[in-house]
C-alpha cells in the first residue's frame, strides 16, 4: 500500500492525525465535507486554509481513514519539491485516494502541473480521487495549464476558517496531553494572551516548553514560558 504519513510537528512522540482528535471549531461542515469525499460523485476536492489551518492534520486523517477501510492512500507535502517527487507522481496509477499538500510552492511551475495534471486523469480513468491543498482560495491561484485548472476547478472547493480563541485552547491541551506534558491552566491562559496568536508559533512554544521540561527536569511554569519567549 502506498501512504506516506507526515508528522507536521517535529517531535516523534507526536500522535496520528485523525478526524476524532481535530478540533473543527467553526470548520465542522468543512470537516465532514472532507471525510465524506471519497463516497461522493467529484472525483477532485480543493482544501484552501491559511498556515496552521489543519489542512495537513486533514489530508493525513483522510488518507488513515481510506488505509483503516482497506483502500490505498498517497500523501505528499510540496514544500521542499523537487524532480525526484515528480517522479514519484508517475506511479500512482490504480491508488484510490491521492492528496498533494502544499500546492502554492509549485502552482505556475509548468513541468509540476503537467505532472499533476497527468496524475489527475490517470486517477480518474482508474476510478481514483484527488485532494489538493494550498493557502490560497482556488481562484488566486495562478495557474499556466489552463487545462489542470479547469479540470481541478470542477470538483469540491472547501475553505477552512480561522479558530477562535476557545477552539485554540483546545489545541494547546491536546497537543499537551500527547506530549504528555503537564500544563497548568495559568500556562495555557498565559500563552493566549502574551505569546504570539498564530497556532504554529502557540504549538511551537509548546513544543520548546516540552523540550525544556524533559532536559533540565523543570516543572512546566509561567517563569519558564517567558524564558522560551523571550529566545
Amino acid at each position: 500500500m502506498l501512504y506516506s504519513p507526515q508528522i507536521p510537528l517535529p517531535l516523534g512522540s507526536t500522535p496520528e492525525s485523525r478526524f476524532d482528535n481535530f478540533v473543527a471549531g467553526c470548520n465542522q461542515a468543512q470537516v465532514d465535507a472532507i471525510r465524506h469525499f471519497p463516497d461522493d460523485n467529484a472525483p477532485v476536492l480543493y482544501l484552501a486554509g491559511e498556515e496552521s489551518s489543519g489542512k495537513t492534520h486533514l489530508l493525513n486523517a483522510l488518507c488513515r481513514e481510506e488505509r483503516d477501510q482497506g483502500r490505498t492512500a498517497f500523501y505528499l507535502s510540496l514544500v521542499q519539491s523537487s524532480a525526484a517527487s515528480i517522479e514519484v507522481l508517475e506511479g500512482l496509477s490504480g491508488i484510490d485516494l491521492v492528496c498533494l499538500d502544499d500546492c502554492d510552492n509549485v502552482v505556475g511551475d509548468l513541468d509540476w502541473e503537467e505532472a499533476i495534471f497527468h496524475v489527475f486523469n490517470r486517477l480518474r480513468a482508474a476510478g481514483g480521487k484527488l485532494v489538493f491543498s494550498a493557502r490560497a482560495s482556488f481562484r488566486k491561484l495562478d495557474f499556466k495549464l489552463p487545462d489542470l485548472c479547469s479540470r481541478l476547478g470542477s470538483g469540491l472547493q472547501v475553505k477552512l476558517g480561522r479558530l477562535e480563541e476557545s477552539d485554540k485552547e483546545q489545541v494547546l491541551r491536546w497537543r499537551a496531553r500527547a506530549l504528555d506534558l503537564d500544563i497548568p491552566d495559568e500556562v495555557i491562559n498565559y500563552l493566549l494572551r502574551r505569546s504570539r496568536r498564530h497556532l504554529a508559533d502557540l504549538l511551537n512554544v509548546l513544543d520548546q516548553l516540552q523540550r525544556a521540561a524533559f532536559t533540565a527536569k523543570r516543572r512546566v511554569t509561567v517563569p519558564l514560558v517567558r524564558e522560551i519567549l523571550k529566545r
